[in-house]
Parts: structure tokens; C-alpha cells; sequence
């Protein structure tokens, strides 16, 4: 009777260090591979923030006007105010879409009326809009000195007031529409204001440019 020997194929030291650098060149052309395309995608991403990176939107205050600023109760505002903002993108190959936009009028660090919504709109390439906002305030609560900074500022013959303006945006190109950016407006109101008061409105009409951070 024959007696059957199994076989056992044996591999040598030298093969499986043959073997052993044959993976790890496998896995070195795989991570140069991976490693060449992600660069070519940041470089791409790189290249077109460079062409196309959006400067920020610019306003300016055209007009406003102060129908009514007074004191009623214990230390309680009540106010009305009428501006005229001028918003331009100064992008020629960017869009700007602006889903919320707020507005209201603050004094010496105070918020002297209550946010008003302007409804949302797109603005085109190097395209202009003016905007019109009603800011009114009804017993908006306010420091003790508040009659007395007004008074200086009759004393020194001009009122000043900012104007501010905060709210989210999207950029445009072509098909391609960004996440929001939130943005913050600041422009300066400054108008004659003298010891008598006069019977209409106080007003500036100056133009004044704002300041914008995005």
C-alpha cells in the first residue's frame, strides 16, 4: 500500500520580500494618486476664488429725515425717522442674492428705533438699488442722559445718528449659489440742528458712504 505525502509549497524569505514590496508600492502610487487629485481640486478652488472672490457690497445713506424724537414718561422714546440707502454690487461677474436685511437708527450707542424688515431681493452685476425704510419707535426705553446728549448736541448745532443695517446674503455665478454670509452696514447721519428748532423735519441729504463687513 502507497502511502500518499501531502505537499506543502514553502515560499522563501526572498519572495515574500518581493511581495511585500509589491504592496507597498501599490499603496505609494494609490496615496500619490489620491494626493495629485486632491491638489488639482484645492488648486481649481484656489484659482477661482482668485477670479471670481466677490468684493463686498457697498451702501450708502442718501437722505433721512427726523419727523419725530422726543421724550414721554420715565426715560421712554418715542421716534420717527424716514431713510434712503443706496446698495450696490460693485461685482461684474458676481450676483447678490440678500434673503434678510434690517434696518434701524441708533444714538450715541443707543437703539433709538425698533428693526424694520426691507423685503428680500437680488441684485445684479455692478447693478444699484435704492431702498427706502419708515423707522419709527414707541416708548423704546433709554439712559437717563439722553436729554441731556440731545441738548449738547442743539447746543453744538448738529445732530448726529447712525444708521444701521445687518442681515445674511448668498453670492451668484452663473448656476452656482454660495451658503449665506452674514453682513453688517454702518452709516453715519449728521444734519443741521440748530437752537431753534425748525417746523419741519430735520434732514441730511449728504450722501454720507458706509461702512460694510461681511
Amino acid at each position: 500500500m502507497k502511502q500518499q505525502m501531502s505537499q506543502f509549497h514553502v515560499k522563501s524569505p526572498k519572495h515574500c520580500a518581493k511581495q511585500g514590496l509589491s504592496i507597498d508600492k501599490f499603496y505609494r502610487k494609490l496615496f500619490l494618486y489620491f494626493s495629485t487629485f486632491l491638489l488639482s481640486i484645492l488648486s481649481l478652488i484656489f484659482l477661482i476664488w482668485l477670479i471670481l472672490h466677490p468684493t463686498k457690497p457697498e451702501f450708502s445713506l442718501q437722505e433721512a429725515d427726523v419727523y419725530q424724537l422726543n421724550l414721554s414718561g420715565s426715560h421712554l422714546l418715542n421716534s420717527s425717522i424716514q431713510i434712503t440707502l443706496l446698495s450696490k454690487n460693485p461685482n461684474k461677474n458676481v450676483g447678490v442674492y440678500y434673503d434678510e436685511l434690517q434696518v434701524y437708527a441708533s444714538y450715541k450707542g443707543q437703539q433709538i428705533t425698533i428693526d424694520t424688515t426691507i423685503p428680500p431681493f437680488y441684485q445684479g452685476h455692478e447693478e444699484s438699488n435704492l431702498l427706502t425704510a419708515a423707522l419709527v419707535g414707541t416708548g423704546i426705553p433709554v439712559a437717563p442722559s439722553f436729554d441731556y446728549e440731545v441738548g449738547r448736541d442743539q447746543t453744538a448745532g448738529k445732530l448726529v445718528f447712525s444708521l444701521k443695517a445687518n442681515g445674511r446674503l448668498r453670492w451668484k455665478v452663473g448656476t452656482w449659489v454660495s451658503g449665506r454670509f452674514r453682513f453688517n452696514v454702518n452709516c453715519v447721519a449728521i444734519m443741521p440742528f440748530g437752537p431753534s428748532i425748525p417746523s419741519g423735519p430735520l434732514s441730511s441729504k449728504q450722501g454720507t458712504q458706509c461702512s460694510t463687513t461681511v
